[in-house]
């Protein structure tokens, strides 16, 4: 895809980076989730729509100058505080883009259906990673920004680290048992499968579903505290949503916090991970977030005995 003014030209291969053009500006085919796109010059002012985006971003030090008003990671919300809000992550302030004038946007997950919108406005890329396959995606998008920002060194070793990550991780949950893998929403429950936007932590790290049908639902499988009971995991891993987006309401460790979920061998047992909840649901696929969630799965299923 080639950006002439607001022109866009369908490319349909990727390769590597290309010679610089007659005006002697360098050019990149860089992948996207909706395939490549041809890109002129280094981007030098940056919008991010994506949390993922943003925090993989800062990972290879290049900090956006503009981002949505809240993005609900404290670490995050830190490093970024001096970038200009330009809308939230479900709703693009197009004015705001326009007076921060960038060279590129970079949108992904909830902020993907106002590509075209944005698009009015200054070229833009749709970096969304599926959940499904994260961490596939999260390093080719890694590698697409280290091509994009001329990082590619700085990008190799954070591949290099969520690597070793991963298989530090495999190895502590090897043969360790059967997870079910919940979402609380206050009082609410939902379970996610192998298929699912969690379901990497099945198929990457080798977790054995305690249920091996589950549905593949963006929203998982509205469940009961029966099922959990019946269904008996070894571990529970938890995501807590309303910590996640910054609600109030009770908390994972509350509503999880009763007989029928105690008489599982995961309640009994005190094997219950709590994942860290804005990097699981929010940021999820962004380098560093990605390594504290794989962080947090070690540390716990090496401490059990």
């Amino acid at each position: 895809m080639v950006w002439f003014g607001r022109l866009v030209v369908v490319v349909a291969l990727c390769l590597p980076v290309l010679p610089a053009g007659a005006a002697g500006i360098p050019t990149a085919l860089i992948a996207t989730a909706l395939g490549p796109v041809e890109v002129k010059g280094v981007p030098k002012t940056v919008a991010v729509y994506d949390v993922a985006a943003i925090d993989t971003l800062l990972h290879l030090g290049i900090t956006p100058a503009g981002r949505p008003q809240k993005i609900f990671v404290p670490e995050l919300e830190a490093k970024t505080k001096g970038a200009a809000p330009v809308g939230t992550l479900q709703d693009p302030d197009l004015e705001a883009l326009s007076m921060l004038g960038p060279d590129l946007v970079i949108i992904g997950g909830r902020s993907s259906p106002h590509l075209d919108t944005v698009r009015r406005v200054a070229p833009a890329i749709d970096m969304t990673i599926d959940g499904k396959d994260l961490l596939a995606d999260a390093k080719r998008r890694l590698s697409a920004y280290g091509l994009l920002f001329n990082r590619e060194v700085e990008a190799k070793a954070a591949e290099v680290r969520l690597d070793a990550a991963v298989a530090a991780t495999r190895a502590a949950v090897a043969g360790r048992g059967r997870a079910l893998i919940v979402m609380t929403n206050g009082p609410k429950l939902s379970a996610y499968g192998v298929g699912s936007r969690f379901g990497w932590l099945h198929s990457e790290l080798g977790i054995p579903p305690a249920v091996p049908d589950l549905g593949t639902a963006l929203h998982g499988e509205v469940v009961s505290f029966e099922f959990i009971r019946k269904a008996n995991p070894d571990w529970l891993i938890v995501l807590d949503r309303t910590a996640a987006i910054g609600e109030t309401g009770a908390s994972a460790k509350a509503t999880l916090t009763n007989d029928l979920v105690a008489q599982t061998t995961a309640g009994s047992t005190g094997q219950i991970v709590y994942l860290p909840p804005a990097d699981t649901y929010i940021a999820a696929g962004g380098v560093s977030a990605t390594l504290r969630v794989l962080a947090r799965l070690e540390e716990r299923f090496r401490a059990a005995p």
